[in-house]
């Protein structure tokens, strides 16, 4: 496994492995990396030949008062999960590196930034998408890897690779669970084991949705606020949001009109976001409403 620090030396062994006719994967991460990111690892080895892993905290997609500084950064651990999951190339450059001279171009997703995360981090997905599209153009990749646990960010990714014509293809894989069902995250770490009990909520908040829909409940309101029930369960649990959208553009649902008709599909989002202690957590599901 290479360990490549500049932006030369991964276009470097990137290109003399695509001129040997091999199928480029990119996982990117912020690192921390934990058994959600060895998943999407695993499926880059499955579908590629030669796999790139990226280990950066992206400083443009965190606002003020957020955890950049105390971030995890447990470069050695992280690159022995790589090696041993079989990555070829760990990609780790540093904010100087990546951002060589004031940034002054930006990639921005419209519409689909505006609602979830969106609402209270207003330069987050800015920050996302123009470091993702930075790490493609570096990279350039066949496929890129990405997970369902962040929805909002994989659905801005794939649509702004879509709109802008990047030849690659944006797999999102299934989330991952802890066995109590929380959703593995790297902050995470953050909680004490008091806060990750309370933690499982979330998911339980998110089943009561899927339940209810199946059920055939089809008012959003009357599911959100028995969500917001179940949260509201552990004091430390502080609700930023608890919304169900349309999965393709995550626009609101009728309140009264939580089945879909005549919509693609009828995917409906349910999505939390909770802050417990000094962590802000997400998850989602997602539920086709139309064949309830």
């Amino acid at each position: 496994m290479e360990v490549a620090k500049t932006i030369e030396s991964v276009r470097a062994l990137v290109k003399a492995a695509r001129s040997k006719g091999k199928k480029i994967g990119l996982v990117p991460t912020m690192g921390a990396l934990h058994i959600g990111h060895i998943s999407l690892i695993e499926a880059a080895v499955k579908k590629c030949d030669f796999v790139v892993v990226s280990i950066f905290v992206n400083p443009t997609q965190f606002g003020p008062g957020e955890d950049f500084e105390k971030y995890p950064r447990p470069l050695d651990a992280d690159l022995e999960i790589c090696r041993k999951a079989g990555v070829d190339v760990v990609f780790v450059p540093t904010v100087k590196e990546m951002y060589r001279s004031e940034n002054l171009t930006w990639v921005n997703v419209e519409k689909l930034t505006e609602s979830l995360c969106g609402q209270s981090r207003p330069i987050h997905f800015r920050g996302v998408t123009t470091v993702c599209a930075k790490l493609f153009n570096i990279v350039a990749p066949d496929i890129a890897f990405f997970g369902q646990k962040d929805a909002q960010q994989a659905i801005v990714i794939k649509r702004m690779a879509a709109d802008l014509n990047m030849p690659l293809e944006v797999v999102i894989c299934p989330t991952v669970r802890e066995p109590n069902g929380l959703a593995v995250s790297s902050r995470n770490k953050y909680l004490t084991e008091e806060q990750k009990k309370d933690a499982t909520l979330i998911y339980k908040s998110l089943q009561k949705c899927r339940e209810m829909i199946d059920a055939g409940t089809t008012d959003s309101e009357t599911i959100i606020a028995e969500m917001r029930k179940i949260l509201s369960q552990a004091p430390s649990i502080a609700i930023e949001y608890v919304n169900i959208v349309d999965a393709g553009a995550l626009q609101a649902i009728d309140p009264h009109a939580c089945l879909p008709t005549g919509r693609r599909g009828g995917k409906v989002l349910a999505a939390v976001a909770v802050r417990i202690g000094p962590a802000c957590l997400i998850d989602n599901i997602l539920v086709d409403a139309s064949k309830k």
